[in-house]
């Protein structure tokens, strides 16, 4: 028995679509309910963020996280496989009209993604402030809470309905699958088997 984590949302359905077309079963989540039991697999339905703790302490064997997700909290999990699908962009956002100044005292960036972006920063030796923030990220520049924001884009709608825009790209982002370290010595063969299957089908 293989327990995989997967996120809600999105990412999930794609992620099942992917095992519905190997194993030809429903894969279905049962309204609200958190797990799903199919053949040789159970299912957690998670939040993006939970996934890697999920899997780092073999709550799961293996999960589907995204590549932004990993970068953040660089987890102890293998990487065994980017699987394509959940594909984004982290990227900083300024106020239309405005541009990312890089000779300000100390930038203030709003984001829920503090690593990355101390690391991005800091990289360009711009001194920073980190606004950590869990939603409505947009809201912060318009108010005066910070300069700029680093948050997850797909297609830069919220951003522009909210009268900001993309200032830079840090890093490209899709879905990958991880797997828990122990689980990968003791289910080796159940994994690689999984792996192998889904290498074929992106």
């Amino acid at each position: 028995m293989l327990t995989v984590a997967l996120p809600k949302g999105r990412i999930a359905e794609e992620t099942l679509e992917i095992f519905r077309k190997i194993f030809k079963t429903p894969f279905l989540f049962e309204d609200r309910k958190l797990i799903m039991q199919e053949g040789d697999f159970k299912f957690l339905m998670v939040r993006n963020q939970d996934i890697p703790v999920y899997v780092m302490n073999g709550a799961a064997d293996i999960g589907v996280v995204g590549l932004d997700v990993l970068e953040e909290h660089k987890p102890d999990v293998l990487r065994l496989l980017d699987l394509k699908i959940g594909k984004c962009r982290v990227c900083v956002g300024v106020k239309e009209g405005e541009e990312l100044d890089y000779n300000v005292s100390e930038l203030k960036v709003a984001t829920k993604m503090a690593n990355i972006s101390r690391n991005y920063f800091s990289a360009k030796a711009t001194p920073l402030k980190i606004i950590k923030l869990y939603g409505s990220i947009e809201l912060a520049p318009l108010v005066g809470l910070s300069d700029v924001i680093v948050d997850v884009v797909e297609t830069g709608a919220t951003m522009k309905k909210n009268g900001l825009k993309v200032a830079e790209t840090i890093m490209h982002s899709s879905a990958h699958l991880i797997a828990n370290k122990n689980s990968f010595i003791i289910k080796k063969d159940e994994i690689i088997s999984l792996y192998e299957k889904i290498k074929t089908r992106i």
